[in-house]
């Protein structure tokens, strides 16, 4: 996925800063999708050049002008014709994974450590989205976009769970218990 075409679909919501873009990012789509501010800021130069959005100034009083920026048609059309092309799942690059690999050329109570430390930043990312997933689920009639932006939520619950589950069998086995094999 292309960070413009993450941009793109923002802004088919509502008009944004940059700085607006980048707080959605952190609140709705950090499970699937990170970017820094730099990031944002230098796409958003891009997609204008392409044509994909418009930028209106906003003059403030007593801070820079706000740069509020839009989807154009072109850019519905660029998000439409990425939105038809099929997808692939993103390559892994885990540094865990490769540290459990060597597990056996490494000092085991340091890979417990480790994996014991990383279940407790996934069981905490789970805790976060779990609040988000109240905030859905108190609203029995949401609309559309909130119902499409809870799917993304589940798939970042799912996806934390799962690195919680691994984590523990990973546990389990350095702590000298017989893997189960069965999952």
């Amino acid at each position: 996925m292309a960070l413009a075409h993450t941009i793109l679909t923002v802004l088919c919501e509502k008009d944004a800063s940059g700085y607006d873009i980048s707080k959605q990012f952190e609140e709705t789509m950090a499970c699937y999708w990170t970017a820094s501010q730099q990031q944002i800021y230098r796409e958003l130069a891009r997609i204008e050049a392409n044509g994909w959005v418009r930028c209106q100034v906003v003059p403030q009083q007593g801070r820079p002008d706000r740069k509020v920026y839009a989807i154009t048609e072109a850019g519905r059309r660029e998000l439409s014709q990425w939105a038809a092309e099929p997808s692939l799942p993103t390559p892994i690059r885990e540094d865990l994974l490769v540290k459990v690999l060597g597990g056996p050329y490494s000092e085991p109570a340091q890979l417990l450590a480790e994996v014991r430390r990383r279940r407790a930043v996934h069981a905490g990312q789970l805790a976060s989205y779990r609040e988000k997933e109240a905030l859905f689920r108190s609203h029995p009639a949401l609309p559309l976009q909130e119902q499409y932006r809870y799917l993304t939520l589940r798939r970042g619950i799912l996806f934390e769970q799962e690195w919680i589950r691994w984590c523990d069998e990973v546990i389990a086995f350095l702590e000298g218990q017989p893997l189960d094999r069965d999952g």
